[in-house]
């Protein structure tokens, strides 16, 4: 594998992962779809290179690894498909919201920071520590 190739397919990778921890929508899409350009370059990168795997013709131990192409549009046209579905996600909350900015969850944030998000579960908890402890 050529060092430049796995360069373009690390980086390729690292802005992906990026767009993919933002909060607007449009960044997300973009992400994936740089993610996925990544794992399609890191398999071109590392398939066995020969002479085109033509029946007849040549020595079958020279012939390239033709599973990696097949691999690589196989994921193009899954990427594809994807990306069309978050387009039309994306366009339908902007159609309802007339943002694409995901909105914060402070619940999410409650439970991130390790609280509880809901009273009923807290009861239930304290509820729970106290038949646990009479049970000592």
């Amino acid at each position: 594998m050529s060092v430049t190739l796995a360069a373009t397919a690390a980086a390729l990778f690292a802005i992906g992962t990026y767009l993919l921890l933002q909060r607007a929508l449009t960044r997300v899409i973009i992400g994936l779809a740089i993610l996925s350009h990544g794992a399609n370059v890191l398999m071109m990168a590392s398939h066995r290179r020969g002479v085109p795997p033509i029946v007849g013709k040549g020595d079958p131990s020279t012939f390239s690894d033709p599973l990696p192409q097949a691999f690589a549009l196989t994921a193009i046209v899954i990427s594809f498909g994807v990306t069309t579905f978050l387009l039309a996600m994306a366009y339908r909350s902007w159609v309802l919201t007339h943002d694409d900015v995901v909105q914060d969850d402070l619940e999410d944030r409650l439970i991130g920071r390790g609280g509880i998000a809901d009273k009923e579960v807290a009861d239930e908890r304290e509820i729970h520590d106290e038949a646990v402890r009479e049970r000592r």
